[in-house]
């Protein structure tokens, strides 16, 4: 069974057992690693059974693949950061570097604010174009958010505390997704493996070094540590309550503004 996730080190993190064997699985897990734009888009062709996902592309998806409760990234301190050369007052006619079209970071901006010329560019292209004059600011994920002064760069705004001043709820960012056709009790027993490797990590950090750092596009060590502790936290064992609330919000707003189609289907196995 395919599962995708991205280089990045909270996914690494997470997936180490479940991809080395580590946990017990309903099938033998085979890891396909892409930027997270990439696997939004497959997400769309159904290409992959078990993958990562922005939320907001599962907006779109809900009849074709399910949430799984365990392996997501959502939080308070997460956001995705606008960053340019010098402050902006407003985004009017602004050309505006994005990871994507389908990423909630994306998604969050348009929520935000309006009337922006935004061009889609892989998230670790963004930092050096906006650098280089090549855009006027740039929506950064990932490593990046600590990382950006080291291009000169300031910060604009973080969408991470617009959302939470908004709402008063976690940010939702992605989420680990099961294609429905897998049938519920093999889903059920997926969500308890992503569960299970997570623990592991926990248990066993000093293993998942090696792998990590063979993906990240950061090598260092502070920024490793910082990225996993920022992005894998209690919502990533279990979405729980108050995550359901947040991702149930950030799709209640996206639809009403017309931004995400409505769809009846529950976000996550109940």
């Amino acid at each position: 069974m395919q599962l995708g996730y991205s280089f990045c080190p909270n996914d690494t993190f997470i997936f180490y057992a479940l991809s080395h064997g580590k946990i017990a699985t309903p099938a033998p897990v085979t890891e396909v690693l892409e930027d997270v734009e990439t696997l939004n888009v497959w997400a769309m062709e159904g290409r992959l059974p078990l993958t990562k996902i922005s939320y907001a592309a599962y907006g779109r998806l809900r009849e074709h693949y399910v949430a799984l409760r365990s392996g997501g990234a959502l939080g308070r301190g997460v956001g995705p950061l606008l960053v340019a050369r010098n402050p902006l007052d407003n985004l009017r006619g602004k050309r505006i570097a994005i990871p994507g079209r389908h990423t909630t970071a994306f998604l969050l901006l348009s929520l935000r604010d309006e009337g922006f010329i935004p061009l889609e560019m892989r998230y670790d292209r963004i930092m050096p174009a906006v650098q280089a004059g090549e855009v006027d600011a740039g929506l950064i994920i990932h490593e990046s958010r600590f990382t950006y002064p080291r291009y000169g760069l300031v910060k604009v705004f973080d969408l991470g505390e617009w959302w939470e001043g908004e709402t008063g709820l976690p940010l939702p960012l992605g989420a680990i997704l099961a294609r429905r056709d897998l049938g519920e009790p093999t889903i059920r027993a997926l969500d308890r493996a992503v569960r299970e490797s997570l623990e592991y990590a926990h248990a066993h950090p000093e293993e998942t070094v090696a792998y990590i750092k063979q993906h990240a596009l950061e090598m260092e060590d502070e920024v490793i540590w910082a990225h996993i502790r920022t992005y894998v936290n209690e919502f990533s064992l279990d979405v729980g309550e108050e995550g359901e609330r947040a991702v149930n919000e950030l799709f209640k707003r996206a639809e009403e503004r017309g931004l995400l189609p409505r769809q009846p289907q529950p976000a996550f196995l109940i």
